[in-house]
């Protein structure tokens, strides 16, 4: 019983940085998307594996890679006011295509939904989630 109240005793103690923050979607930045995330597109499942990283030069924004189905593209973008970009090249200097989104509000931005357009096909616009794994 004592372990119960003493754990109970150490949680409330803690300094309220050391708790996990839940920004609102509009708060999301950065420092919140970098990492791995998993992609589906609507009636497809999974779409492939994201890995967002500090962007090397531009300070709030990110860069990575997504790997589908073998395949690897490079990616580049930016999270502003709850509005995600992210752009897609397979050479490092054409956009193949765009990811547009929105993250979704309560999600501790953990989830993004938006629609993804390739640059060859763009009258055929996907819709996708994304989720921090």
């Amino acid at each position: 019983m004592r372990h119960v109240v003493f754990a109970a005793l150490l949680a409330c103690a803690l300094p309220a940085g050391a708790q996990q923050d839940c920004p609102h979607a509009s708060e999301v930045k950065q420092s919140h998307v970098v990492g791995l995330w998993r992609a589906e597109f609507d009636g497809q499942g999974h779409a492939g594996t994201l890995l967002l990283e500090k962007h090397a030069t531009y300070s709030e924004s990110f860069s990575g890679a997504i790997n589908r189905s073998g395949e690897h593209r490079l990616l580049a973008g930016d999270v502003e006011d709850g509005e995600f970009t992210l752009e897609e090249s397979a050479d490092g200097q054409r956009i193949a295509a765009t990811w547009l989104g929105e993250v979704v509000e309560g999600s501790c931005g953990r989830e993004i939904r938006g629609t993804w357009t390739a640059e060859a096909d763009a009258k055929n616009p996907r819709k996708f989630v994304l989720r921090k794994q």
